[in-house]
């Protein structure tokens, strides 16, 4: 069959590290990039003898979190043990959540080119993250690093509910906004903290049965995660048609030959042997635990969007591009409530900044310049110190070597010339060296005026005022 009688169904476990200063179980700190084993204790290396206690600030985020996706929240809920062996995992068992999870039956509404979209969400639960190996391929060993086990998750479990890409990734957009929204997590793909493992099965477009599903593991791109799917689909449907059987299993996505490759075959529940855990209590939370989580949640994304419709008149798609990043959105506000120009704000955001993101496949948190040196671009703009054309430069600048923007221009010698016996020499020199385009405007091409300051701007390498070109053209033209 051709691939468009084919549906794919998928579903995604999201796993976000939380944002607490010390590790679920022990008092370790659970920054990023310490030294290897360094933040690590008797607990969480699983030395014997030693027992784990329930970092609370893990349930307060994992609630914030089910709340914010409109989850039901468990009164009465427990750890269990997830048993398997893996040489990053030192008890040889992960201590997770099974039929008891603190949030389930949640969802999250997406908009797509199809239109909006209702993700349900079967459970949110918390866990401890595994070490990490470090593969030395020149001595064909591995080392383990333990500093990350121990840190805090939350898993996000959806429903089979995706049918394309464009729903993977709007569904991981909107649920990466709203963990940083709630501060719950900063969602650092590049660091690991946002990763997504991806259910992928296809059947013949009608059927009501499920096909055999695979699984990507620890997808941390965007980019990563659509191509890894739309591989992965094409090879599903290329080993049905050629009558081969799809196989149960866990898979990995190589970056380089873009392809997925088998880790081994995709366990069950009943693989993990979950049974409560004995050294930690149940959760019990009361109505008044959770009603005050619920009265500490922050504006989140679709109201925020909602706001900035209203109070700033901001197009759907810019105030839908803005508000999809805590980081972008604080960014906006802070700056235009500093240079009081929030329309010059929102069209560098929007334009510029977001082209650098999109090039560099940069996160908005890994912006380096903060809100204050934008509002200082948008004012020197305004007050005609630099030009829209220099503030580009200033901006990638701003980038490559964040500083205030007016040691920029000192340095760079970017100061825009606003003289004007300078502009009108400038001026001059362009007529006199363009005659047909000034017999081309005065024969009624209003473009040869565009081209006649296109190249004064060229001659003083964009530091001309273009408000004073422009006028002094004009008046000079029908001299």
């Amino acid at each position: 069959m051709p691939r468009e009688d084919y549906e794919v169904v998928m579903g995604l476990e999201v796993h976000a590290e939380l944002s607490t200063k010390t590790k679920i179980f022990c008092s370790c700190p659970t920054s990023f990039d310490a030294k290897p084993n360094t933040n690590v204790c008797p607990i969480c290396m699983a030395m014997p003898g030693t027992l784990p206690v329930l970092n609370e600030k893990v349930v307060e985020y994992a609630v914030k979190a089910g709340l914010a996706t409109n989850c039901e929240i468990s009164r009465d809920s427990k750890n269990d043990r997830k048993n398997y062996f893996y040489p990053d995992t030192p008890r040889a068992y992960q201590i997770s959540q099974y039929d008891k999870p603190l949030c389930e039956h949640g969802y999250i509404e997406i908009e797509t080119s199809q239109g909006k979209k209702k993700i349900r969400i079967t459970r949110i639960h918390i866990e401890d993250d595994a070490g990490k190996l470090n593969h030395d391929e020149l001595s064909g060993g591995s080392l383990v690093d333990l500093n990350r086990a121990g840190v805090p998750l939350i898993e996000i479990v959806s429903e089979p509910d995706f049918r394309t890409i464009e729903e993977v990734d709007s569904y991981l957009k909107k649920l990466k906004s709203i963990l940083e929204y709630i501060e719950v997590s900063d969602c650092k793909m590049q660091e690991g903290s946002f990763r997504a493992d991806v259910n992928v099965s296809i059947r013949p477009k009608g059927s009501a049965k499920l096909g055999t599903r695979t699984e990507m593991k620890g997808m941390s791109s965007f980019r990563s995660i659509t191509r890894a799917i739309e591989y992965e689909i094409g090879r599903q449907i290329d080993v049905i048609e050629k009558g081969g059987v799809i196989e149960q299993e866990t898979l990995r996505w190589d970056e380089v030959s873009g392809k997925t490759f088998s880790m081994r075959d995709k366990e069950d529940a009943q693989d993990y042997r979950y049974f409560p855990e004995p050294d930690l209590v149940a959760i019990k939370l009361s109505e008044e635990y959770i009603e005050n989580i619920r009265k500490s949640l922050p504006e989140l994304p679709e109201s925020r969007k909602q706001r900035y419709l209203e109070e700033y008149k901001l197009s759907e798609k810019d105030a839908g591009i803005l508000t999809s990043s805590k980081y972008l959105s604080d960014l906006f506000e802070k700056a235009s409530e500093i240079c009081g120009n929030y329309k010059a704000v929102n069209n560098w955001i929007i334009s510029d900044i977001s082209r650098i993101l999109n090039e560099t496949e940069m996160d908005p948190i890994e912006i380096p310049f903060d809100a204050k040196q934008l509002a200082k671009l948008v004012t020197l703009i305004d007050k005609g110190t630099i030009s829209s054309s220099i503030g580009k430069k200033v901006l990638e600048e701003l980038f490559e070597n964040p500083r205030d923007p007016e040691d920029i221009i000192k340095e760079k010698g970017w100061i825009q010339i606003s003289d004007e016996g300078a502009i009108k020499e400038i001026v001059r020199k362009i007529i006199d060296a363009n005659p047909q385009s000034v017999a081309d405007y005065k024969g009624g091409k209003d473009r040869a005026l565009g081209f006649l300051v296109g190249q004064a701007m060229k001659e003083t390498k964009g530091k001309a005022n273009p408000q004073m070109l422009n006028k002094m053209f004009a008046e000079e033209l029908k001299k």
